[in-house]
């Protein structure tokens, strides 16, 4: 099998029963269940959710997203290998480790293969929850150009680029276009203040104000978790995104839980520890690959610049890039993988029939 086949690129097309329209995004396709599928999977299976709660499978790709669009490379290769295994197992490590530490569950209910998960519709907090221990990144590139205030947080002068911060910062945007919020503009992924949420906290999806206590400390808790996880690895855990919902369980809590991924090279930067105190950055994430794209281009400005998108999506649909770029970031997240989880990761040669075979056998979902 070449090595673009073992790449799963399409993921929006298997043959899993469902009633709805295949919900696909940068890098995973969603599955709504039949409400027959869904009730029959949670007696069968045991799981601790309510026996109504819509569940859904949820594939993950080998595609890369950067700077909001899909990239691809030579000779067909339109993803990269080993990337979804890799980042489906981190997510599970820290998911599972957050569980064990008595943080909070997450909206996975399981996980049939390294590819996929099933998982239960939550109500989602409508905040990309971003939180930064060093300064670098859009932030450094504000700060250096003068700014000084973030999400209501004043930085001190005399930051250095790369520089460890006094405390780990909390700096949310908004998830989607939210609209009618005072002082939020109605684009997406804007900057948000700790005061805007506590003024509008029914409009960004939370149940109550004491809520908003409660999500800051699984955004601390959950960081520090994966900082000092990866600490002992001797890496840096440099800055992350979560995301919250409610779902309501067995036994009709409703709780907040994570939801999205966790901890993973592309909703992280991670740093290689000894490189970091030799002075050099050493990206062990997915910023490595936005980093060369900027070198890669005559004009960076059209990566960095929202008002240029449709010149930005014709360059990632016309540019095929180099396949040892491709390999790059392949064994970036594969070697990351290895020393989150504790042992290398096994890639299928197939995984689109593996699935459809654990599908059908194991769960009942394919015709």
């Amino acid at each position: 099998m070449s090595l673009a086949q073992s790449v799963l690129a399409v993921n929006n097309d298997l043959p899993i029963r469902t009633d709805r329209p295949v919900h696909s995004g940068k890098v995973r396709s969603v599955y709504w269940l039949t409400e027959a599928d869904s009730r029959r999977l949670i007696e069968e299976k045991g799981y601790d959710v309510a026996p109504d709660a819509p569940l859904a499978i949820m594939v993950i790709s080998d595609r890369i997203s950067a700077f909001d669009c899909i990239w691809h490379g030579e000779d067909g290769l339109n993803g990269v290998p080993g990337k979804g295994a890799a980042l489906n197992a981190i997510s599970n490590h820290w998911f599972g480790l957050f569980r064990e530490k008595g943080l909070a569950d997450s909206h996975i209910v399981d996980i049939p293969h390294p590819f996929v998960w099933i998982v239960q519709k939550a109500r989602p907090v409508m905040i990309e929850a971003i939180c930064r221990q060093y300064i670098t990144g859009s932030m450094w590139r504000a700060y250096s150009k003068g700014e000084r205030e973030f999400c209501g947080i004043t930085l001190p002068e005399g930051l250095q680029k790369d520089q460890k911060l006094a405390e780990l910062l909390m700096t949310p945007s908004t998830k989607g276009i939210l609209r009618g919020i005072p002082g939020v503009p109605e684009a997406d992924d804007v900057n948000i203040t700790r005061d805007n949420i506590v003024d509008n906290f029914a409009a960004f999806g939370f149940r109550s104000a004491d809520d908003i206590a409660q999500y800051e400390k699984l955004l601390k808790e959950g960081f520090s978790v994966i900082s000092n996880a990866l600490a002992d690895l001797d890496q840096v855990f440099v800055d992350t995104k979560f995301e919250f919902g409610y779902v309501t369980d067995a036994s009709g809590n409703e709780k907040l839980i994570y939801m999205d991924e966790v901890g993973t090279p592309d909703s992280s930067r991670i740093w290689d520890g000894p490189a970091y105190r030799d002075g050099q950055v050493i990206e062990q994430s997915k910023e490595g690959f936005r980093q060369l794209l900027l070198s890669h281009f005559p004009d960076p400005d059209i990566l960095l610049n929202k008002e240029r998108m449709p010149e930005r999506e014709a360059l990632a649909r016309d540019n095929v890039l180099p396949t040892e770029v491709l390999m790059n970031v392949s064994r970036t997240y594969l070697d990351i993988a290895a020393k989150v989880v504790g042992h290398k990761i096994e890639l299928s040669e197939n995984p689109k029939a593996e699935i459809i075979d654990i599908l059908r056998e194991q769960y009942g979902l394919i015709d």
